[in-house]
């Protein structure tokens, strides 16, 4: 069996339902999502410098929860072709008037967005040299289905790029108190709640080869973990 992560029960997606759940929840923000400022710029880009440097011109790349976008559209020109993805029609509908913005854009051809869920067993078998999840893990309804997912997606000896919040690591009354209520009035997703420890053990579980550890956050305590692991051989 797979370790599983540790769940708080009010804020569990219900069983079979969580990616229609969840695509609802980020469907309704999406516009005030896309309209909020990045937290921590210094860290973002820490993220996306490290990224950049593993990606190469001959990489077929996929992005899984892409948000609307902004992240696929800065490293799709590193890429031999990117296929961003996201449950929410909403959130791909923002990223799409992105690009469509970029339309003189060289790398527009390279990158298409598309509606999908982490933990769809169709994202392609073995086709993917590179699979990329940034804030996202957290957010699916059954972390070993969803690691399978992308390992099955992976060709071998492709990468996984992650970058997760643990939410475990925060203050214990946000975990027990603080998100159970957002939960119930609607201001916060499904979430499962795990420590850093419990996300690279799933990872080691399926096989994925954990090559770096690292928190990229410049603005106190980093509770995002990136992780680069690789399918073996």
């Amino acid at each position: 069996m797979h370790p599983s992560p540790v769940s708080i029960r009010a804020i569990a997606p219900e069983s079979g339902s969580s990616a229609a759940t969840q695509a609802r929840f980020w469907d309704k923000i999406a516009r005030k999502y896309a309209a909020d400022p990045i937290a921590d710029v210094a860290g973002y880009e820490a993220t996306l410098r490290r990224v950049q440097a593993l990606l190469s011109p001959a990489h077929s790349v996929l992005e899984l929860g892409c948000g609307t976008g902004s992240t696929a559209l800065r490293l799709a020109a590193s890429t031999r072709r990117m296929m961003a993805t996201d449950v929410s029609k909403e959130m791909i509908a923002i990223a799409r008037e992105k690009q469509s913005a970029q339309l003189d854009s060289p790398d527009f051809s390279r990158l298409r967005f598309g509606v999908a869920d982490a933990e769809s067993a169709a994202l392609g078998s073995a086709s993917h040299d590179v699979v990329m999840a940034f804030n996202v893990l957290h957010l699916v309804s059954d972390l070993d289905v969803a690691i399978q997912a992308i390992l099955d997606t992976l060709k071998p000896g492709g990468l996984f790029i992650s970058k997760t919040p643990c939410v475990a690591e925060m203050n214990p009354l946000i975990t027990r108190v603080a998100l159970p209520v957002m939960h119930a009035i609607g201001k916060a997703p499904d979430l499962l709640i795990f420590n850093a420890a419990q996300l690279q053990a799933s990872f080691m579980s399926h096989g994925l080869q954990i090559e770096a550890v690292e928190r990229h956050g410049t603005k106190a305590k980093d509770i995002r973990l990136f992780i680069i692991a690789r399918r073996p051989l």
